[in-house]
């Protein structure tokens, strides 16, 4: 029975990819490689005798060492950041702590690192523009890194919000402050996400402005008017204006 060329020419690469295959298993795979498992068995030896540099944040609350800032760390924000995340290797400052220092954080490079803006973090993450905060000064001026509450409450939206109000302030409501739409707790720039600023609830609150016969505050006296009982009753206004770019659609 003659094989078809087409069957011996696919052959070809299958043999060559089996025997390499079995070639890299015998001469590249390192000896004690799958004995315990999908990995190298002798890195963990290995591995268990590289000099151990930190020492873990249960190290620092012992009695008679950082206790009571222990306490305070964990009664705070930073409560889920380890210490040597800040304060780096902690290993040998635990052995010999007289005369071993761990490093502070003096610089404004660390914080930056969690805090500088940037749109994909978390809605009231505290965030801040690095260039334009309090510069020269070294972040812990300011605030404790073992309880980092603002200095003071943001007066200002921007530090989280910085997209809506950049999209405010090239429109028609860039006058506005963000108060007129939104009630806003103090507590709101401490604790964001349990103190959330309320939201106008119907077409009423536009209408303050917008309906015909209404004089609205001296940053809107040329705002648009309408008929609220005829222009779409059965739609709210942000149905078809984005509230903070409010050009008509």
């Amino acid at each position: 029975m003659r094989i078809p060329g087409q069957v011996l020419r696919l052959s070809v690469p299958v043999v060559v990819v089996i025997g390499g295959f079995l070639f890299a298993r015998s001469r590249l795979v390192p000896p004690t490689f799958g004995d315990i498992g999908h990995y190298r068995a002798a890195a963990l030896g290995e591995i268990a005798a590289l000099p151990i540099h930190y020492a873990g944040a249960d190290s620092c609350a012992v009695a008679d060492c950082h206790e009571d800032v222990m306490e305070t760390k964990m009664a705070g924000y930073h409560r889920g950041v380890s210490c040597e995340v800040c304060h780096g290797p902690a290993a040998d400052h635990v052995k010999d702590p007289e005369n071993v220092k761990v490093k502070k954080p003096k610089s404004r490079t660390l914080c930056p690192v969690c805090h500088t803006y940037l749109l994909a973090r978390p809605t009231g993450f505290p965030q801040i523009i690095l260039e334009s905060h309090n510069m020269p000064k070294s972040c812990i001026k300011c605030h404790d890194p073992h309880d980092p509450v603002p200095s003071e409450a943001p007066s200002e939206c921007s530090g989280c919000h910085r997209t809506i109000v950049s999209l405010k302030m090239v429109s028609k409501h860039s006058d506005l402050k963000c108060t007129t739409c939104h009630q806003t707790p103090t507590a709101h720039f401490l604790e964001p996400r349990k103190n959330r600023p309320s939201k106008p609830a119907d077409r009423d609150f536009c209408g303050k402005c917008h309906a015909e016969g209404t004089k609205p505050p001296d940053a809107l006296e040329d705002a648009p008017k309408l008929n609220m009982a005829t222009h779409y009753p059965k739609s709210n206004c942000w149905q078809c204006h984005f509230p903070h770019q409010p050009e008509a659609r």
